[in-house]
């Protein structure tokens, strides 16, 4: 399929783009019909108004961190330990195969 821009024909592109759908929801928001939209670009209204819900999602997300958030500090301090932890097992279970040390029910 394709568009008609100034009576030339433009192929419709098969993949839209992350920068070419802000474009037409940033158009959206700024008061253009959807149904006008919807024909131009060729692709059905319900298409774009999806690309809008996840925009709006993305901007209410991106809104909501915090840098510097206390909580996010501590989460990552967690993970780091768990981490840590995670290897200190795994080294102690691989020296007490070696020294035959009974563990986790095998030999």
């Amino acid at each position: 399929m394709s568009e008609t821009r100034n009576k030339e024909i433009v192929p419709r592109p098969k993949r839209w783009s992350a920068t070419r759908k802000m474009e037409i929801v940033i158009r959206y928001l700024r008061g253009e019909s959807i149904d006008d939209l919807s024909r131009e670009i060729g692709i059905a209204a319900s298409n774009i108004e999806e690309w809008h819900q996840r925009a709006l999602k993305g901007i209410t997300l991106s809104l909501k961190d915090r840098e510097g958030d206390p909580l996010h500090k501590n989460l990552d301090l967690a993970k780091k330990r768990i981490g840590e932890l995670s290897m200190e097992v795994e080294l102690l279970r691989e020296k007490g195969k070696k020294q035959g040390v009974f563990w986790g029910g095998k030999w």
